[in-house]
């Protein structure tokens, strides 16, 4: 029997452009998928008690983290006829503007990429253990809460 090898899904630092542009051209080849559903969460300038968040510091029970995107990504797969399904998160600090969250599902039909995608990012935002520190201008903090 194959030894099953749960993926690693985070990423030190922002998600770079290029990464994203990679990781779709490299689909270019599989012939039999017809839709693909993209899912880009960026780090906002939000403000709270009047002051601005510049960046989120992101920090993971990762060893818990994987064992559980590795059963939604089964889940996933179980439940929609999807190719492929690929998610990338990042840990470190996190300016405003740069993309921290990056969920990608490609299918036959664009339905099935669609609901997969939307699926996981609700999925991952309420089970794993990720969490975010918010930085503000004026280097306070808090934790973040996800929404």
């Amino acid at each position: 029997m194959k030894e099953h090898k749960i993926k690693n899904i985070f990423y030190s630092g922002a998600i770079p452009a290029s990464f994203i542009a990679d990781s779709i051209q490299k689909h270019h080849a599989k012939t039999e998928i017809g839709g693909h559903s993209i899912f880009l969460g960026q780090i906002r300038a939000d403000e709270k008690e009047g002051k601005r968040i510049a960046a989120i510091e992101y920090t993971s029970y990762k060893e818990m983290a994987l064992k559980k995107m590795d059963q939604i990504r089964e889940d996933i797969f179980a439940k929609y006829p999807i190719s492929c399904l690929h998610v990338h998160h990042s840990l470190g600090l996190i300016k405003t503007g740069e993309i921290c969250f990056f969920v990608f599902a490609s299918s036959p039909h664009r339905k099935a990429a669609i609901d997969a995608c939307e699926e996981t990012v609700e999925r991952i935002k309420k089970e794993l253990p990720i969490w975010g520190k918010e930085f503000f201008e004026d280097e306070t903090y808090q934790w973040k809460e996800n929404v």
